[in-house]
C-alpha cells in the first residue's frame, strides 16, 4: 500500500507541472473524472454561455428560419394531453439587468436584500419558443430546450 501511495503522489505531481499530459493513465483517467462530473454551477455557467451565443446568432442571423432549423428547434410540438399540435408562431427577446439579489435570511420573515453597485450589473437576454394550438399557447425557454440539447450531447 506505501508504495501505491507514492505512485500517486508522483503522478499527480508531474501532471501539475506540465498540464494535462496523456502518457500517464492514472493522471488522465482522473482528469477525465473531473470533467464529467461538472458542477451545478458549471453546467449553469456553460448553459448562459451556450444561450448568450445561440441568441446572438439567432439575432444576427440573415434567415432565422434556417438558423432554427439548423440549431434543430422543432416547428411543432405535441400539445397537452395528446390535443392537436402546437406550431412555433413567435420568438421572444427578453432583456433583463438584474440589479440586486434577494433572499429568505435565516429566521426571519424579512428578504435579506443586496443591491449590486453600478459595475456588478449584467445584461442578460433570454429567449421563448412561442407554441399555439387552438386550445392552447406554450411558451418554450431556450434555455430548456438548450439543456436538453447538451444533455444529449
Amino acid at each position: 500500500m506505501p508504495h501505491d501511495h507514492h505512485d500517486h503522489h508522483h503522478h499527480h505531481g508531474h501532471g501539475h507541472s506540465h498540464g494535462h499530459s496523456h502518457g500517464h493513465g492514472h493522471n488522465h483517467a482522473h482528469a477525465d473524472h473531473l470533467h464529467s462530473h461538472l458542477t451545478p454551477e458549471d453546467a449553469a455557467a456553460d448553459l448562459q454561455v451556450l444561450t448568450a451565443q445561440f441568441i446572438d446568432g439567432f439575432v444576427n442571423a440573415r434567415d432565422k428560419a434556417a438558423y432554427l432549423r439548423l440549431a434543430g428547434v422543432p416547428l411543432e410540438r405535441p400539445g397537452k394531453a395528446g390535443r392537436g399540435a402546437l406550431k412555433l408562431v413567435d420568438v421572444e427577446l427578453r432583456t433583463e439587468w438584474q440589479v440586486g439579489t434577494a433572499s429568505p435570511s435565516f429566521g426571519s420573515r424579512e428578504l435579506s436584500y443586496l443591491p449590486f453597485p453600478g459595475e456588478m450589473i449584467r445584461e442578460r437576454t433570454n429567449m421563448a419558443l412561442v407554441y399555439v394550438s387552438m386550445e392552447e399557447k406554450d411558451l418554450l425557454d431556450i434555455r430548456d430546450f438548450l439543456s436538453g440539447r447538451m444533455a444529449e450531447g
